[in-house]
C-alpha cells in the first residue's frame, strides 16, 4: 500500500522528534513476529519507558540525517523496528535482548549511542548493566551498612557499660547485705 507523501512527511517528523528525545536506539528486525508478540513486545518497551515503532526505512534513513545521527546503512535492510530509549539505555536494552532470547524471529541488529553506532553485541552488553534503580539499592546498601555497623557497635558498648554498672550494684547490694548481717 503506497503512502501518501504527507503521510511520509508526518512518519519522518515523528521519527526526527523519537530521535531527539531519545538516549539510544535500538534497531530489531521482527520478521514473522506475530501481532501477539508484537503487543507484548510494546507492552514491556512502555514498562521501561520507551517506545517501539515499526519503520519504513528510507523515512527511518531520512529522519536520522534530519537528526545529524549516524546513519548505519548496513543495518537498514529487512522488515525494521526501532526501540527508543526515552529515559535508561540499559532498561531498554535487557528488555528488547530477553524478549529476542524467547523468540526466534526476533533479533537485535544494533543501535545508536549518542553519536555512535553500536553492534548486536554492543546491545546484549549495555543489557547486562544494571538500571538506576538497582544502582541506586546497591548505593544505599553501601551507605547503610558502616551505619548499621556503628549503631551496633555503639549499642553492644553502651550495653557492656550497663552490664558493668549491673555488676558493680549487685556487688555493692551484696556487700551492704553482709555488713548488715
Amino acid at each position: 500500500m503506497a503512502i501518501s507523501k504527507q503521510k511520509k512527511e508526518e512518519l519522518v517528523a515523528e521519527y526526527a522528534e523519537l530521535l531527539n528525545q531519545s538516549r539510544a536506539v535500538f534497531l530489531t528486525e521482527y520478521t514473522g513476529l506475530d501481532v501477539k508478540h508484537m503487543q507484548q513486545l510494546r507492552s514491556e518497551v512502555r514498562k521501561v519507558e520507551g517506545a517501539y515503532r515499526v519503520t519504513k526505512n528510507t523515512l527511518l534513513l531520512l529522519a536520522l540525517e534530519k537528526s545529524g545521527k549516524p546513519v548505519p546503512t548496513d543495518l537498514m535492510t529487512g522488515q525494521l523496528a526501532a526501540g527508543f530509549a526515552l529515559q535508561e539505555v540499559p532498561a531498554l536494552a535487557k528488555t528488547l535482548t530477553e524478549f529476542a532470547k524467547d523468540q526466534e524471529q526476533f533479533t537485535i541488529k544494533g543501535g545508536i549511542l549518542g553519536d555512535k553506532l553500536l553492534t548486536a553485541e554492543q546491545v546484549e552488553e549495555l543489557a547486562k548493566l544494571p538500571t538506576l534503580d538497582e544502582l541506586r539499592a546497591t548505593i544505599i546498601g553501601l551507605i547503610q551498612t558502616p551505619a548499621r555497623n556503628v549503631v551496633s557497635t555503639v549499642a553492644s558498648s553502651v550495653q557492656q557499660v550497663v552490664n558493668v554498672l549491673d555488676a558493680y550494684a549487685k556487688q555493692e547490694g551484696e556487700v551492704e547485705a553482709e555488713v548488715t548481717s
